[in-house]
């Protein structure tokens, strides 16, 4: 095992003693265990991938089971709530397992790019944000979204919702074709 490894076993080790170490604490406690700013809160479970990598705001809420990975630099808001079980992604592996290339040797070719959240958001879960994303401010996220694509300023981003209302569209045209032909 070479010395890099053993450094980032370690590391390991340590990011997963404070997490456990963090259990039984309240939200506001284990955010500041965590080391996360003022008036952060953090729920059981969720889980901060490189941490050193996270740029954060004041009084953000991070829900259970939440996964915010910074290994390709995440830069979150102020007044930013991030629902349960949300996962924002900053780096994509898919071509290196398409491969068979996704050893631990191959990390530093995994593709990373930065993501970003602005102030006063709203992420319900369960969501996925994509690496590289951008989400301007005061942007409301809906439950069970996928956003690919930046979001400009105050968005409300709802394609579940809007994917259920088109569903709706489509029976209703059916029943006038019907309707049509039984003339």
């Amino acid at each position: 095992m070479t010395s890099s490894n053993k450094t980032s076993i370690e590391s390991l080790k340590e990011e997963i003693k404070r997490y456990s170490d963090s259990f039984g604490m309240l939200d506001s406690e284990r955010a500041v265990h965590l080391g996360l700013p003022e008036g952060c809160r953090i729920r059981e479970n969720a889980k901060i991938l490189s941490q050193e990598k996270l740029q954060i705001g004041t009084n953000c809420w991070i829900g259970e089971g939440a996964i915010l990975d910074a290994s390709g630099d995440l830069e979150i808001g102020s007044h930013v709530s991030i629902g349960l079980n949300v996962m924002i992604w900053t780096h994509d592996s898919h071509q290196l397992n398409i491969r068979g290339q996704n050893t631990r040797d191959d990390n530093a070719r995994i593709r990373r790019k930065k993501t970003t959240i602005g102030d006063n958001c709203f992420i319900a879960g369960p969501s996925v944000i994509m690496p590289g994303v951008t989400i301007g401010n005061r942007c409301i996220i809906g439950p069970m979204s996928v956003v690919y694509d930046d979001l400009p300023d105050r968005t409300v981003y709802t394609p579940y919702r809007d994917f259920q209302k088109l569903q709706d569209e489509i029976t209703l045209l059916k029943q006038e074709i019907a309707d049509l032909k039984n003339r």
